[in-house]
Protein backbone atom coordinates (compact mmCIF):
# COMPACT_ATOMS: atom_id res chain seq x y z
CA UNK A 1 0.00 0.00 0.00
CA UNK A 2 2.81 2.65 1.02
CA UNK A 3 4.75 1.52 -2.72
CA UNK A 4 0.93 2.54 -4.42
CA UNK A 5 0.68 5.57 -2.37
CA UNK A 6 4.39 6.46 -3.64
CA UNK A 7 3.40 5.90 -7.32
CA UNK A 8 -0.12 7.61 -6.87
CA UNK A 9 1.32 10.97 -5.59
CA UNK A 10 3.44 11.94 -8.44
CA UNK A 11 0.91 10.80 -10.91
CA UNK A 12 -1.31 13.02 -9.30
CA UNK A 13 0.96 15.82 -9.19
CA UNK A 14 1.52 15.38 -12.77
CA UNK A 15 -1.78 15.34 -13.18
CA UNK A 16 -2.53 18.58 -11.69
CA UNK A 17 0.46 20.32 -13.30
CA UNK A 18 -1.20 19.46 -16.81
CA UNK A 19 -4.73 20.63 -15.78
CA UNK A 20 -3.11 24.04 -14.81
CA UNK A 21 -1.55 24.45 -17.51
CA UNK A 22 -4.55 23.57 -19.96
CA UNK A 23 -6.22 26.34 -17.86
CA UNK A 24 -3.74 28.96 -18.21
CA UNK A 25 -2.11 27.86 -21.61
CA UNK A 26 -4.21 30.05 -24.94
CA UNK A 27 -6.25 27.46 -26.80
CA UNK A 28 -6.04 27.63 -30.60
CA UNK A 29 -9.51 26.70 -30.47
CA UNK A 30 -10.14 29.83 -28.89
CA UNK A 31 -8.06 32.17 -31.35
CA UNK A 32 -10.27 30.42 -34.03
CA UNK A 33 -13.15 31.65 -32.66
CA UNK A 34 -12.15 35.58 -32.50
CA UNK A 35 -11.08 35.46 -35.72
CA UNK A 36 -14.47 34.01 -36.58
CA UNK A 37 -15.88 37.14 -34.76
CA UNK A 38 -14.04 39.49 -36.17
CA UNK A 39 -15.47 38.22 -39.47
CA UNK A 40 -18.80 39.12 -38.77
CA UNK A 41 -18.06 43.30 -38.84
CA UNK A 42 -17.45 42.36 -42.27
CA UNK A 43 -20.68 42.93 -44.80
CA UNK A 44 -22.41 39.50 -46.13
CA UNK A 45 -22.95 40.88 -49.61
CA UNK A 46 -21.84 43.70 -51.58
CA UNK A 47 -22.75 46.16 -54.23
CA UNK A 48 -19.89 46.98 -57.49
CA UNK A 49 -20.66 49.24 -59.86
CA UNK A 50 -18.66 49.25 -62.80
CA UNK A 51 -18.96 52.72 -65.05
CA UNK A 52 -16.77 53.43 -68.09
CA UNK A 53 -16.30 52.75 -71.71
CA UNK A 54 -15.78 48.96 -73.75
CA UNK A 55 -13.35 47.59 -71.48
CA UNK A 56 -16.08 47.70 -68.91
CA UNK A 57 -18.53 46.75 -71.30
CA UNK A 58 -16.33 43.69 -72.05
CA UNK A 59 -16.10 43.97 -75.96
CA UNK A 60 -13.56 41.37 -77.09
CA UNK A 61 -15.03 38.69 -74.30
CA UNK A 62 -15.78 35.63 -75.91
CA UNK A 63 -18.09 34.64 -72.99
CA UNK A 64 -19.80 37.41 -73.47
CA UNK A 65 -20.19 37.61 -69.51
CA UNK A 66 -18.82 41.34 -69.63
CA UNK A 67 -15.29 41.28 -69.77
CA UNK A 68 -13.26 41.79 -66.18
CA UNK A 69 -16.48 42.98 -64.03
CA UNK A 70 -17.63 38.89 -63.37
CA UNK A 71 -14.23 38.14 -63.15
CA UNK A 72 -13.63 40.25 -59.99
CA UNK A 73 -16.97 39.76 -58.83
CA UNK A 74 -16.54 36.10 -58.53
CA UNK A 75 -12.95 36.48 -56.91
CA UNK A 76 -14.23 38.57 -54.66
CA UNK A 77 -17.20 36.51 -53.30
CA UNK A 78 -15.32 33.54 -53.19
CA UNK A 79 -12.22 35.43 -51.18
CA UNK A 80 -14.49 36.66 -48.51
CA UNK A 81 -17.27 33.80 -48.59
CA UNK A 82 -19.64 36.98 -49.49
CA UNK A 83 -23.05 35.61 -50.17
CA UNK A 84 -23.55 37.90 -52.67
CA UNK A 85 -21.78 40.04 -55.20
CA UNK A 86 -24.33 42.60 -57.00
CA UNK A 87 -23.03 44.19 -60.53
CA UNK A 88 -24.32 46.38 -62.24
CA UNK A 89 -22.16 46.76 -65.60
CA UNK A 90 -22.39 50.53 -67.41
CA UNK A 91 -19.77 50.03 -69.56
CA UNK A 92 -20.48 51.64 -73.35
CA UNK A 93 -18.24 50.94 -76.12
CA UNK A 94 -16.70 54.28 -77.75
CA UNK A 95 -17.45 56.73 -75.15
CA UNK A 96 -14.85 59.16 -74.05
CA UNK A 97 -14.60 60.84 -70.91
CA UNK A 98 -16.72 63.73 -71.63
CA UNK A 99 -19.59 61.57 -72.89
CA UNK A 100 -18.57 59.29 -69.76
CA UNK A 101 -19.42 62.06 -67.46
CA UNK A 102 -22.34 63.01 -69.11
CA UNK A 103 -23.73 59.79 -68.26
CA UNK A 104 -22.99 60.04 -64.96
CA UNK A 105 -24.88 63.53 -64.75
CA UNK A 106 -27.78 62.85 -66.02
CA UNK A 107 -28.26 58.83 -66.48
CA UNK A 108 -30.43 58.30 -63.41
CA UNK A 109 -30.52 54.71 -63.02
CA UNK A 110 -26.66 55.23 -63.11
CA UNK A 111 -26.50 57.72 -60.51
CA UNK A 112 -28.92 55.83 -58.16
CA UNK A 113 -26.37 52.43 -58.62
CA UNK A 114 -23.52 54.91 -57.65
CA UNK A 115 -25.34 56.28 -54.89
CA UNK A 116 -25.58 52.69 -53.67
CA UNK A 117 -22.06 51.22 -54.53
CA UNK A 118 -19.92 49.56 -52.07
CA UNK A 119 -16.81 49.94 -54.73
CA UNK A 120 -16.88 51.40 -57.84
CA UNK A 121 -14.59 50.60 -60.85
CA UNK A 122 -14.08 52.84 -63.68
CA UNK A 123 -12.30 52.51 -67.59
CA UNK A 124 -11.38 55.54 -69.11
CA UNK A 125 -8.98 57.75 -71.95
CA UNK A 126 -8.61 55.12 -74.48
CA UNK A 127 -11.60 57.10 -77.04
CA UNK A 128 -10.18 60.12 -75.87
CA UNK A 129 -6.58 58.88 -76.85
CA UNK A 130 -7.95 57.26 -80.15
CA UNK A 131 -9.31 60.35 -80.97
CA UNK A 132 -6.17 62.46 -80.23
CA UNK A 133 -4.39 60.26 -82.06
CA UNK A 134 -6.88 61.00 -85.41
CA UNK A 135 -6.50 64.91 -85.10
CA UNK A 136 -2.54 64.86 -84.16
CA UNK A 137 -1.70 62.51 -86.92
CA UNK A 138 1.39 64.21 -87.98
CA UNK A 139 2.62 65.15 -84.96
CA UNK A 140 6.24 64.76 -84.28
CA UNK A 141 6.71 64.49 -80.37
CA UNK A 142 4.56 63.62 -77.82
CA UNK A 143 4.29 67.08 -75.92
CA UNK A 144 1.95 67.64 -79.07
CA UNK A 145 -0.37 65.72 -77.14
CA UNK A 146 0.04 67.88 -73.76
CA UNK A 147 -3.66 69.75 -74.33
CA UNK A 148 -5.80 66.89 -75.36
CA UNK A 149 -4.24 65.31 -72.14
CA UNK A 150 -5.27 68.30 -70.06
CA UNK A 151 -8.72 68.43 -70.80
CA UNK A 152 -9.15 64.43 -70.11
CA UNK A 153 -8.08 65.45 -67.22
CA UNK A 154 -10.76 68.38 -66.63
CA UNK A 155 -13.08 65.27 -67.20
CA UNK A 156 -11.91 62.54 -65.22
CA UNK A 157 -12.09 65.23 -62.24
CA UNK A 158 -15.20 66.21 -62.81
CA UNK A 159 -16.34 62.40 -63.09
CA UNK A 160 -15.05 61.21 -59.51
CA UNK A 161 -16.07 64.59 -58.00
CA UNK A 162 -19.59 63.92 -59.50
CA UNK A 163 -19.19 60.14 -58.12
CA UNK A 164 -18.17 61.53 -54.65
CA UNK A 165 -21.08 63.86 -54.22
CA UNK A 166 -23.12 60.71 -55.32
CA UNK A 167 -21.40 58.52 -52.76
CA UNK A 168 -19.61 59.68 -50.08
CA UNK A 169 -17.82 56.18 -48.72
CA UNK A 170 -17.35 53.45 -51.63
CA UNK A 171 -13.72 53.42 -53.09
CA UNK A 172 -13.47 54.45 -56.74
CA UNK A 173 -10.58 52.41 -58.96
CA UNK A 174 -9.67 53.71 -61.99
CA UNK A 175 -7.93 51.74 -64.30
CA UNK A 176 -5.42 52.86 -66.89
CA UNK A 177 -5.31 52.54 -70.42
CA UNK A 178 -2.73 50.48 -72.60
CA UNK A 179 -0.89 50.60 -75.99
CA UNK A 180 -2.30 48.39 -78.31
CA UNK A 181 0.00 49.35 -80.79
CA UNK A 182 3.36 48.93 -79.18
CA UNK A 183 4.44 44.88 -80.83
CA UNK A 184 3.02 46.00 -84.62
CA UNK A 185 5.06 49.97 -84.42
CA UNK A 186 7.75 49.34 -81.87
CA UNK A 187 10.01 52.19 -83.18
CA UNK A 188 7.79 54.52 -82.38
CA UNK A 189 8.65 55.79 -79.18
CA UNK A 190 6.37 58.82 -78.75
CA UNK A 191 3.30 56.80 -79.31
CA UNK A 192 4.22 55.04 -75.99
CA UNK A 193 5.50 58.05 -74.09
CA UNK A 194 1.49 59.40 -74.85
CA UNK A 195 0.29 56.53 -73.11
CA UNK A 196 2.79 56.93 -70.24
CA UNK A 197 1.70 60.64 -69.88
CA UNK A 198 -2.23 59.85 -70.23
CA UNK A 199 -1.57 57.28 -67.58
CA UNK A 200 0.22 59.57 -65.18
CA UNK A 201 -2.46 62.31 -65.49
CA UNK A 202 -5.58 59.67 -64.63
CA UNK A 203 -2.82 58.67 -61.62
CA UNK A 204 -2.05 62.27 -60.59
CA UNK A 205 -6.30 62.52 -60.56
CA UNK A 206 -6.66 59.96 -58.28
CA UNK A 207 -4.39 60.78 -55.98
CA UNK A 208 -6.02 63.96 -55.06
CA UNK A 209 -9.05 62.53 -54.27
CA UNK A 210 -10.48 60.58 -52.06
CA UNK A 211 -11.01 57.14 -51.61
CA UNK A 212 -9.56 56.67 -55.06
CA UNK A 213 -7.18 54.57 -56.82
CA UNK A 214 -5.27 54.17 -60.18
CA UNK A 215 -4.81 50.38 -61.57
CA UNK A 216 -2.55 50.42 -63.88
CA UNK A 217 -2.79 47.75 -66.87
CA UNK A 218 -0.36 48.59 -69.34
CA UNK A 219 2.51 46.79 -68.72
CA UNK A 220 0.54 43.48 -68.31
CA UNK A 221 -1.22 44.06 -71.84
CA UNK A 222 1.17 45.88 -74.38
CA UNK A 223 3.53 43.16 -75.00
CA UNK A 224 1.13 40.11 -74.24
CA UNK A 225 2.66 37.27 -72.28
CA UNK A 226 5.44 35.14 -73.25
CA UNK A 227 4.93 31.94 -75.32
CA UNK A 228 7.10 28.99 -75.53
CA UNK A 229 8.72 27.64 -78.55
CA UNK A 230 10.48 24.22 -78.90
CA UNK A 231 11.22 24.16 -75.26
CA UNK A 232 12.51 27.61 -74.61
CA UNK A 233 10.49 30.67 -73.73
CA UNK A 234 10.08 33.12 -75.81
CA UNK A 235 8.76 37.09 -76.09
CA UNK A 236 6.11 38.28 -78.43
CA UNK A 237 8.47 41.42 -79.10
CA UNK A 238 11.07 39.69 -80.29
CA UNK A 239 9.72 40.53 -84.00
CA UNK A 240 8.44 43.54 -85.50
CA UNK A 241 6.73 42.44 -88.47
CA UNK A 242 3.43 44.00 -88.93
CA UNK A 243 2.25 40.48 -88.25
CA UNK A 244 2.72 39.82 -84.96
CA UNK A 245 0.13 39.16 -82.90
CA UNK A 246 -0.44 40.56 -79.36
CA UNK A 247 -2.02 37.37 -77.42
CA UNK A 248 -3.99 39.54 -74.84
CA UNK A 249 -5.74 41.21 -77.70
CA UNK A 250 -9.01 39.57 -79.00
CA UNK A 251 -8.20 38.50 -82.60
CA UNK A 252 -11.30 40.39 -84.34
CA UNK A 253 -9.51 44.28 -83.64
CA UNK A 254 -6.23 43.51 -81.82
CA UNK A 255 -7.48 46.14 -79.67
CA UNK A 256 -9.90 45.17 -76.97
CA UNK A 257 -8.30 42.34 -74.51
CA UNK A 258 -9.62 38.93 -75.41
CA UNK A 259 -10.02 36.36 -72.76
CA UNK A 260 -6.46 36.16 -70.99
CA UNK A 261 -6.39 39.78 -71.41
CA UNK A 262 -9.64 40.38 -69.12
CA UNK A 263 -8.20 37.57 -66.65
CA UNK A 264 -5.08 40.01 -66.40
CA UNK A 265 -6.89 43.08 -65.95
CA UNK A 266 -8.96 41.62 -63.41
CA UNK A 267 -6.33 40.43 -61.50
CA UNK A 268 -4.48 43.30 -61.36
CA UNK A 269 -8.19 45.35 -60.60
CA UNK A 270 -8.87 42.66 -57.68
CA UNK A 271 -5.85 42.95 -56.00
CA UNK A 272 -5.74 46.57 -55.54
CA UNK A 273 -9.58 45.94 -54.01
CA UNK A 274 -8.32 43.52 -51.65
CA UNK A 275 -5.83 45.87 -50.40
CA UNK A 276 -8.32 48.52 -49.72
CA UNK A 277 -10.75 45.66 -48.49
CA UNK A 278 -11.44 47.93 -45.18
CA UNK A 279 -12.92 51.37 -47.39
CA UNK A 280 -15.60 48.15 -49.08
CA UNK A 281 -15.89 45.60 -46.92
CA UNK A 282 -16.16 46.60 -43.13
CA UNK A 283 -20.18 46.80 -42.34
CA UNK A 284 -21.36 50.46 -41.63
CA UNK A 285 -21.55 50.86 -37.83
CA UNK A 286 -17.62 49.56 -37.84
Amino acid sequence: MKRFTTILIPFAAAIVTLLLLFLTIPKAESRIRVSRDDSQNYKQSVHLVAVGDSLTEGVGDETKRGGYVPLVADSLQQKYELSSVEKDNYGVSGERSDQILKRVKNDSDLRNSLASADLITMTVGGNDLFQAFQKNLTAKNAKQFDRPIKKYGEHVEKILTEMRELNSKAPIYVVGIYNPYYLNFPDIKAMQTVVDNWNKETEKITEKNSNSFFVPVNDLLYKGVATKKSGEATDSTESSSSEVKNNVLYDEDNFHPNNLGYQLMATAIREKIMDTKDLWLLKENN
